[in-house]
């Protein structure tokens, strides 16, 4: 089920994905960079009404980028302003050219005329524009700077124009030597058309206020929108450090240092960036000028709350609850509420095994709507409406439920709560066998657009939600048989959240599942039990249940049996009541093929009351077919066939194609038991009946290239055939049974003695 539980996390620096990051006490100086960005300015002044609309338009909105980030090569540069203006490009270049081939006196030329861009009535540039902005700036700090200081600033333009001219003779050569292959040509090309990357950030000296402000924003939000298109841990940490290296004490780098090292899940680096954050944000007294003689005391309560939810994350439940123990007695003692609020969230994550969690939790909601906080009260509603699924409430209590905190996030625009909620309504009805339902939830969160406004080139919201409900889809598409369709989901989603990404365990588990039940499905065991170590790295729950139906399936029943038992107890003792119920399912398969049938039927009714008890209606109906193959070995098919109409509807409708193939092939097995005693015509109507009915399952079963299952179909089907009289279809099935027998052979255990 989807988290919703990481959006507690308190962020200091993001506000819509925008840091919000302290004097950086660096302040704006000329680089041959900017002075290439100044010349490309002149010459658009210059060519005034020459350039057309189109043209302008584009060059507008490339100017912003350039002037925010960072120092960039020269060849670069004028690649960027190719694509908008080729004519343009080529006059900044001639023009940067005469000024380091020059002498300086043409560099001290050229900004004494920067200054007539304000002259006049109608000047070219308004003082208070973007624009403006940066020319002012930039003159301002070219006319502190001494003359030794103008110098090396000349120098270093020389330098800047031959290193360009130098890797433009080296690509001219390589292009006369690669001419030849056309195809190497075109992946020269598309290399060039990569947007810039972690080996072209770094600049030789450190990055000005506005540029590492920019640096840090982009960062942060792609880290939160779509992690793919931020840099890797080891280049935007590298990054870091080298801005940490001009400027320790710069807060806004230490707090993005903590959440990069999050991505990584190393918990030594994010402990000491985090601190570090809190230690600089009371040092500078960035806290206490914003806040009066509050800040200090507020750094210091948030620091714990941090580093709290930190130990937390990882696990560290005892260190996480002193932390925020200690954040509570900070919080109590300056009255802060908004603070103790976020502390009685965490509160009931640490307390969520006990019994009073629930009353803590609706507290948690009443407190925040009270505060005005309708962020923290939609997620406490979600996590209530989580524990109550769990609990075995009524799926229509639990959607009037979300639909209450559905009408906070459109009335406060939270576009992240809303992919959340909607990402649980899929997982809550997955969790009670709806799979159209959840189809349908997946596919309205994966067609809405995002309320959040798009920048630095996001373009998808790489979120938790839309993992958890890709995985939903994948495994959907899986038990369906659409394995091929399956696959490209995952494909989509190893693209979106790469391996090393913090929500890539998601799609690797669900990845592991499919893989597992196709191998179990061929009879391919030892492939499964291969699967097994890799599931239970992820899951170790699942692992073992995992493990356990493969020693089922290999016939190693006191091994099956010993690990269930165990699995039993631990499910039960940490209340995981889905799992307990495959559990007792599973024991109860051993049972039969341990021929102890009567010990079978009171583990299948206490798994039946479990699943009637918490709502759980695909497991009942599972569990109900599970009884009536009980009933069928105990010898009243007219029993079983009786219940079986109770059960089969829900799987025909909401269940995997597995499921409902063993459903048919069960009704097929109990109306030719009860025929025995009919009179010699209505026999043959039941058999026929039953024919159909192996057919039906037989389509099901190909469909997933369950092998084993479609041997046992056309042996029954043979068998029937012969009982009719009907020579030409049991040759033909008798020959199909044939060729998979002997890919498949037997392991010595009756047909009868097995549902699935």
């Amino acid at each position: 089920m989807a988290s919703v539980h990481e959006s507690l996390y308190f962020n200091p620096m993001m506000t819509n994905g925008v840091v919000h990051a302290n004097v950086f006490g660096i302040k704006d100086w000329v680089t041959p960079y900017k002075m290439a960005l100044l010349v490309l300015l002149s010459e658009l002044g210059r060519a005034g009404a020459q350039l057309g609309l189109l043209e302008r338009r584009r060059l507008n909105r490339l100017l912003l980028p350039l002037l925010q980030g960072p120092d960039m090569s020269l060849s670069r540069l004028r690649k960027a302003i190719e694509e908008s203006c080729p004519n343009l490009a080529s006059s900044v270049h001639i023009r940067i050219k005469l000024m380091a081939e020059g002498e300086l006196k043409d560099m001290e030329q050229f900004f004494d005329d920067l200054s007539d861009s304000f002259t006049g009535t109608e000047p070219e540039v308004h003082k208070t524009s973007v624009v403006g902005l940066f020319l002012r700036h930039m003159i301002l700090a070219y006319n502190k700077l001494s003359f030794s200081q103008v110098y090396k600033l000349y120098t270093a333009l020389q330098q800047y124009f031959q290193n360009d001219e130098k890797k433009t003779g080296i690509d001219e050569t390589d292009m006369e030597l690669t001419n030849t292959e056309d195809l190497e040509g075109k992946m020269e090309k598309e290399e060039l058309d990569v947007p810039l990357r972690e080996e072209e950030v770094s600049c030789g000296g450190p990055l000005s206020q506005k540029q590492a402000e920019y640096f840090l924003s982009q960062q942060a939000s792609l880290l939160k929108n779509d992690e793919t298109k931020a840099l890797t841990p080891a280049a935007l940490q590298k990054e870091l450090n080298n801005l940490l290296k001009f400027n320790p004490d710069f807060a806004e780098a230490h707090y993005l240092s903590y959440l990069n090292s999050l991505r990584v899940q190393d918990v030594f680096s994010s402990t000491h960036s985090l601190l570090h954050y809190f230690d600089r944000l009371i040092l500078t007294g960035a806290e206490s000028k914003s806040n009066g003689d509050e800040g200090y005391g507020r750094s210091l309560r948030y620091a714990a709350l941090n580093l709290a939810a930190l130990h937390c994350r990882f696990g560290h439940y005892q260190q996480a609850e002193l932390a925020l123990q200690e954040a509570i007695r900070i919080a109590q003692e300056s009255n802060d509420h908004v603070c103790l609020q976020h502390c009685l969230s965490w509160l009931y994550i640490l307390e969520q095994q006990s019994s009073d969690s629930c009353v803590l939790l609706e507290h948690s909601v009443k407190k925040a709507v009270h505060f005005g906080l309708p962020y923290l009260a939609s997620l406490g509603i979600q996590s209530l409406v989580q524990q109550r699924a769990f609990a075995g409430k009524t799926s229509n209590k639990l959607m009037d439920a979300l639909k209450d905190s559905d009408l906070l996030h459109w009335k406060h625009s939270l576009s992240e709560l809303i992919d959340i909620s909607i990402a649980q309504k899929t997982a809550i009805w997955r969790l009670y066998g709806r799979s159209t339902m959840a189809l349908q939830q997946a596919q309205t969160l994966l067609s809405m657009n995002s309320l959040e406004s798009v920048n630095v080139g996001v373009q998808q919201n790489n979120t938790e939600s839309f993992a958890v409900v890709l995985c939903h889809l994948a495994e959907l598409h899986a038990e369906q048989g659409y394995f091929a369709a399956a696959s490209e989901i995952l494909k989509h989603l190893k693209e979106r959240f790469p391996p090393n990404s913090q929500h890539s365990q998601l799609w690797m588990l669900f990845d592991q599942k499919i893989q597992f039940d196709r191998a179990m499905n061929d009879g391919r065991y030892h492939i499964a039990d291969s699967l097994v170590a890799g599931i239970t790295a992820l899951n170790s729950i699942e692992g073992v249940y995992r493990k356990a139906i493969v020693l089922k399936a290999q016939n190693q029943m006191s091994e099956a049996h010993k690990l269930l038992q165990k699995l039993l107890m631990h499910c039960q003792k940490i209340k995981n009541t889905e799992m307990v119920i495959s559990v007792l399912l599973a024991t109860a398969e051993l049972y039969w093929r341990s021929s102890c049938h009567t010990i079978a039927l009171p583990v299948l009714l206490q798994a039946l009351a479990l699943s009637r008890e918490y709502s759980l209606q695909y497991l009942a109906s599972e569990t109900v077919l599970n009884l009536a193959f009980s009933q069928l070995i105990l010898g009243i098919p007219e029993q079983a066939l009786n219940i079986l109409h109770m059960a089969i509807e829900p799987i025909l409708a909401h269940g995997a194609v597995l499921d409902k193939g063993c459903a048919m092939f069960l009704v097929a097995k109990c109306q030719v038991a009860s025929a025995t005693s009919y009179a010699p015509q209505k026999k043959a109507e039941a058999l026929e009946s039953a024919i159909l009915n192996l057919n039906e399952a037989k389509i099901y079963f190909v469909k997933v290239d369950c092998r084993e299952q479609l041997r046992d179909v056309l042996y029954f089907q043979a068998r029937l055939f012969h009982t009719l009289g009907r020579m030409q279809e049991r040759n033909k099935c008798a020959m199909l049974f044939r060729q998979l027998h002997q890919e498949l052979p037997a392991h010595g255990v009756p047909l009868i003695n097995a549902f699935k």
